[in-house]
């Protein structure tokens, strides 16, 4: 995980092509009953897809909220000193079910869940630190978390171990061991989130739990223009719910993109998704609409409520330019709603190459 060379050409904006798999897992209904569901999941592989507005196709590339930050120095410094090693998880998960990654008084959350399967793996009780705080809800694709042990279980066998203690929503995606300094949260030098919209007439019941469905077809091209208000260093004040949360809410997003994308091709049948109704904004062959948006750190639902004011410039509520002007009163209320975290994932997290070597390497 080093830095990542993003390319393109003149005109072309940069997102990513999602790749979709099923997964079987069993869910807890109702009376304690369990069911076995095929949960059809956004799940976004690391593939770099180049879109120009000229051409009418992707083309691929293979390359390598609450406030997704917290003060956990003090803990990590003493959980440092005490043990021998150091374990970097990158950790998937499905978030409709659980209060978050931080662990919380009225509810199930990741992080008790992970903290749990290290304690079984190793026999120790320890602290489990992660990139972002993810809200209730918010899905991960590439959460980073990171652990301090003193257990020799090998580390080719610490994932599968892991694993055997969670439930099938949150997934082991690979271990890791790193420097002993490397710390998730605050070793972090940048952070990519996406949100998925569908704005159908008619959605695939697969995808509730996955995207946020906009009752409103959306002018993405308007969209497009208006995401390149957010690039570079401003104060982020205005998308940052009860402000102030941080001692600062500067930030620097060094990208953001939005683009339509085609369904899952087993999700195609005799009929379409969306009836032709004629709506200005229709687009039956790419009904998916995803942005994705990379910085240095991101301020309590700072992408959802971005996602909230771009969802205005869509419908033709507001200019593209009027993102400037949200950002220049760094003012909460000038800014959109906060949008549902059905549509929010965190997809990638991006260290120093000197912190991610073993250090009997």
């Amino acid at each position: 995980m080093g830095e990542t060379g993003w390319i393109g050409g003149p005109g072309a904006s940069l997102i990513r092509q999602p790749v979709f798999f099923g997964i079987s897992c069993r869910l807890k209904a109702q009376g304690r009953r369990t069911i076995d569901a095929l949960l059809f999941q956004f799940c976004f592989v690391s593939h770099l897809v180049i879109f120009n507005p000229s051409m009418s196709e992707f083309t691929i590339n293979s390359t390598a909220n609450s406030s997704d930050e917290g003060d956990d120095t003090p803990v990590a410094e003493a959980e440092a000193a005490s043990a021998a090693r150091n374990i970097m998880l990158t950790i998937a998960y499905d978030g409709t079910l659980y209060k978050g990654w931080q662990v919380q008084p009225n509810g199930l959350s990741i992080q008790e869940c992970v903290e749990r399967a290290v304690q079984r793996l190793t026999g120790e009780k320890r602290r489990v630190f992660c990139a972002g705080r993810t809200d209730a809800g918010v899905h991960a694709l590439g959460q980073v978390a990171n652990f301090h042990t003193d257990s020799r279980v090998p580390i080719e066998n610490i994932r599968r171990g892991l694993q055997c203690s969670l439930p099938e929503d949150i997934t082991i995606v690979s271990a890791a061991e790193v420097a002993t300094k490397f710390h998730s949260t605050y070793s972090a030098t940048r952070k990519r989130y996406r949100y998925v919209i569908c704005d159908n007439d008619v959605c695939p019941p697969f995808l509730n739990r996955f995207v946020h469905r906009s009752r409103y077809h959306l002018n993405v091209e308007q969209m497009s223009s208006a995401v390149q208000h957010l690039l570079g260093t401003h104060d982020f004040r205005c998308f940052e719910t009860k402000f102030p949360n941080k001692s600062t809410s500067v930030r620097t997003i060094m990208e953001a993109t939005i683009g339509r994308i085609s369904a899952w091709s087993p999700w195609c049948s005799a009929h379409d998704w969306q009836p032709a109704y004629g709506r200005q904004y229709f687009n039956a062959e790419r009904p998916m609409i995803v942005f994705e948006v990379m910085a240095d750190g991101f301020l309590y639902n700072m992408v959802r409520t971005i996602v909230g004011t771009l969802l205005e410039v869509g419908r033709a509520k507001n200019p593209p330019e009027y993102l400037t002007q949200v950002i220049e009163s760094m003012d909460r209320t000038q800014a959109g709603i906060t949008a549902p975290a059905s549509g929010l994932y965190l997809v990638q997290v991006d260290y120093p190459e000197e912190l991610m070597r073993s250090p009997s390497s």
